[in-house]
């Protein structure tokens, strides 16, 4: 039986690979006691800066009719009688955006060049023959292949005067571009992607646009006519590639990057498909290009030359599942990180053949597959492979968000794989070689020496995936607080009722192996409360009978059986309520609630199921979510430095999410800690108190140890 405690403060996360993948533009038992703290203090009258989130919207209407929405046991607490059809509309909405990761991949086939877009199903006829910006006149020959942005055909110059010319502005054959001008990425006239390789024109391993312009219903780009992808060189090869070539393709493919993010762009879409060799039988044909800057963004901002600001939207993705870094998947802000994990799945699958989340399926692929990406350790990722691309892994997706990539580094960890002699390697590797002597080597080799003086640096993504306790804890004026865990349903009446008695209500609930943690204090502010413990997760009818009595909910917790505790309050100052269940993170919805003025207020979850509340006049002016299938340590840190603090937490046995929120009235002292324990933290709370730091909520769930 585990030991039930109590303290009292008086006084205070298979198919074969032979398919490339498409692309998408828009988860208790004790175990030994590990802590891990964080901690961030701010005083008074610092700024909070606007990283992520929205503005909320200010409303006076305090009518209240209780409408019941939908399957998803959305219920929310409404404006007025007339929103009834509103309501239903609504409905309708929240039906449709409830998958938050699993809509990242169609699983279909993509063009057989990396070069390939779609231009968004449009059946306009192409030109029969081409000429734009001033360039020769080309017809349309066969089709190269197609993709999110356009298509990609092969174009015959019309009268060459040089029949032989194969490369440059003169070939006889290029590969003309076509996107619509209807499709996404034409919204304001040319092509996003023109504006990139105006940026990056000239940039190693970018193709050369020679012209561009508009011509009927199309925007055209004219291009240098290139080879065959890795993917195809790959697929052609009975599925196998030497560990020289791939070697010789990670250290050229880290150039190229290197050259892109110098030039303050991330490609977004690091892959296979996008590498493609140069056109065969010219000097060329041994070198290494990146194509398809259409998901390419700015990790740079433009006007201020610093780094972009950080946010997250787990609603957002943009990439390749198969090769996408787990950032990305998380709907993080891109950054040159990004890139380079995508290159290191690109370099296992091509020198394995599989990589370990190929074979999922169905609406929730997306999750699964990011979910499997967390779990997999360098060491499982590249159990058959040389110990460089080991290496190389464990640098890459341990990169933060900002830092700057130490691209010599990683070419020179591929030194001992590589033949010496560059003339002969089966990639040129021209671009990796001038990296390396920019950086003060002059050798041929790729060589370079570990830094003796670089320190040791906190990895972002090691660790084993683990599930504890994580508890918050804010600086508050001397008060009496009391917690109790381990509490069977049967005692939970008799702690809830002497912590009333003694002028205490519940702050916060928790729930760990469907027993229950409470925690009750005198801060409140609240002047009455009730609490429901249901087999329901959760109970709508019983929470909308103490709605019409003016209760709003100010905890919930939910547990492995899938039941749930709700606690309602009198005195909170919230105007209008709203819930919903679901399988997954509803962070669309979340979105969705606040352009309407509405703030998480509380989360919980039972098993795999979430359940959010949202709140009016929750005296927030801005909020943001951070959710990881670790826990999410940086992103949480980087909020803190931006003004916002922890106000909601909940953690699945797959993921964690944390809330963070800016008030509109700003305590005296802003400090806020946050631990991590294997056993609940009754030793730290006391050793919390001594400093005037107080619990403010607590969740068990899914970590990192």
């Amino acid at each position: 039986m585990p030991q039930l405690r109590s303290g009292v403060r008086r006084g205070r996360k298979p198919i074969a690979a032979i398919e490339p993948e498409e692309n998408n533009d828009n988860d208790n038992k004790r175990v030994t006691r590990r802590t891990t703290v964080a901690r961030t203090t701010r005083q008074r009258g610092a700024g909070g800066v606007r990283v992520g989130g929205r503005k909320k919207k200010s409303t006076d209407n305090k009518e209240k009719e209780v409408v019941p929405v939908g399957d998803e046991n959305t219920v929310r607490r409404t404006a007025s009688r007339e929103e009834d059809k509103e309501k239903k509309e609504v409905e309708k909405e929240e039906e449709v955006g409830e998958k938050q990761m699993d809509e990242y991949d169609s699983g279909g086939k993509s063009g057989d060049k990396g070069l390939a877009a779609e231009d968004e199903g449009s059946t306009a006829p192409l030109p029969e023959r081409v000429q734009v910006g001033g360039s020769p006149a080309y017809r349309i020959d066969r089709k190269l292949g197609k993709g999110g942005f356009g298509q990609v055909f092969v174009g015959r110059r019309v009268n060459p005067p040089n029949p032989h010319e194969r490369t440059g502005p003169g070939a006889v054959e290029v590969a003309l571009k076509f996107e619509h001008r209807s499709s996404k990425g034409c919204n304001h006239g040319p092509p996003y992607e023109w504006q990139v390789y105006n940026a990056l024109g000239g940039s190693h391993g970018i193709p050369r646009v020679h012209y561009k312009g508009r011509q009927g219903d199309y925007y055209i780009m004219v291009m240098d006519m290139l080879g065959p992808s890795l993917w195809d060189v790959w697929n052609n090869n009975a599925h196998t590639m030497s560990v020289e070539m791939v070697a010789c393709i990670a250290i050229e493919a880290i150039s190229i990057l290197e050259k892109l993010h110098s030039r303050g762009y991330v490609h977004g879409d690091v892959k296979p498909e996008n590498f493609l060799l140069g056109t065969p039988g010219t000097p060329d044909e041994k070198k290494l290009f990146l194509v398809d800057l259409g998901l390419a963004t700015r990790w740079r901002d433009a006007s201020t030359g610093l780094h972009v600001e950080y946010d997250q939207r787990p609603d957002v993705f943009r990439g390749t599942v198969r090769y996408a870094s787990v950032h990305a998947h998380l709907g993080r802000t891109g950054s040159r990180r990004d890139d380079l994990e995508s290159l290191a799945y690109t370099l296992i699958f091509l020198l394995r053949g599989r990589l370990p989340w190929q074979g999922y399926q169905g609406e929730n692929k997306g999750f699964l597959v990011c979910k499997k990406k967390m779990a997999s350790s360098p060491e499982t990722l590249c159990c058959f492979c040389p110990a460089p691309f080991r290496q190389f892994v464990e640098y890459v997706v341990n990169l933060k968000f900002d830092e700057e990539p130490n691209y010599a580094k990683y070419i020179s960890l591929f030194d001992g794989v590589v033949g010496p002699n560059p003339e002969i390697r089966p990639i040129n590797t021209d671009g990796a070689q001038k990296l390396i002597y920019q950086v003060g080597q002059k050798r041929g080799r790729l060589t370079m020496e570990e830094e003796d003086d670089e320190q040791p640096k906190k990895k972002v993504r090691m660790g084993m995936p683990a599930t504890q306790w994580i508890s918050v804890y804010n600086a508050r004026r001397p008060m009496k607080q009391r917690y109790h865990y381990n509490v069977a349903d049967m005692r939970l009446a008799q702690h809830i009722e002497k912590g009333n008695e003694d002028g205490l209500f519940i702050s916060s609930v928790a729930s760990s192996s469907s027993l229950w943690a409470l925690i009750m204090d005198a801060g409140t502010g609240f002047s009455a409360q009730v609490y429901e413990l249901s087999p329901l997760f959760l109970h709508k009818e019983w929470i909308m009978e103490q709605w019409e009595k003016n209760y709003y909910i100010s905890a919930i917790a939910g547990a492995t059986n899938g039941s749930s505790l709700v606690i309602m309050s009198k005195g909170t100052q919230y105007l209008q309520q709203s819930y919903k269940v679901g399988e997954s993170f509803p962070f669309k919805w979340i979105n969705k609630k606040w352009r309407e003025g509405f703030y998480v207020t509380a989360m919980a979850t039972a098993g795999s199921r979430w359940a959010i509340v949202m709140s009016r006049g929750a005296g927030f002016s801005d909020q943001v979510v951070e959710l990881d299938f670790l826990y999410p340590s940086e992103g949480v840190h980087r909020r803190w430095d931006a003004g916002y603090r922890i106000t909601s937490t909940a953690a699945t046995w797959d993921q964690a999410a944390l809330v963070l929120s800016v008030p509109r009235r700003k305590p005296a002292d802003e400090t806020q800690e946050t631990l991590r324990t294997s056993a609940f933290p009754s030793t730290h709370v006391k050793e919390k108190w001594a400093k005037n730091l107080y619990l403010a909520s607590v969740c068990y769930g899914r970590t990192v140890s």
